[in-house]
């Protein structure tokens, strides 16, 4: 018998789509478009009344900027899940997006280069609207 079709497999991955549910409210999407590279950093309102998830989740951007896929890691859930409450405690004001340090000019022109070279590649015969 293969272990994961097993009736305790079955049973706790049952158990883990019920809890996702309830750390969300059943909600699947995010409000704000958020990658799992996405950096987070603490916010400016402290968080009062919070679920146990979301609650951990600003205890760990209080100690260091961390981004979307570590936080989920860390709390043993989908990167969806941690998506949409990462999204509710940005409207709460309890997270932040940190701007980045500014890198210097260089790095700046290499990453638009990239950026550039990206859309030529995808789209070939697109041209600019701009002068």
């Amino acid at each position: 018998m293969n272990p994961r079709s097993s009736p305790e497999s079955a049973e706790d991955e049952r158990d883990s789509i019920v809890r996702l549910y309830a750390v969300t409210d059943g909600r699947t999407r995010a409000r704000h478009h958020l990658s799992m590279n996405t950096v987070l950093g603490p916010g400016l309102r402290p968080p009062r009344g919070l679920p146990e998830e979301s609650q951990e989740i600003v205890r760990l951007c209080r100690q260091r900027q961390r981004p979307l896929v570590e936080l989920a890691g860390t709390l043993h859930l989908h990167v969806a899940a941690v998506s949409v409450l990462v999204s509710d405690l940005i409207d709460a004001q309890a997270l932040s997006l940190p701007i980045p340090d500014a890198p210097g000019k260089e790095r700046d022109d290499q990453a638009l280069l990239a950026v550039v070279a990206g859309i030529r590649r995808r789209w070939p015969g697109a041209r600019s609207k701009a002068g």
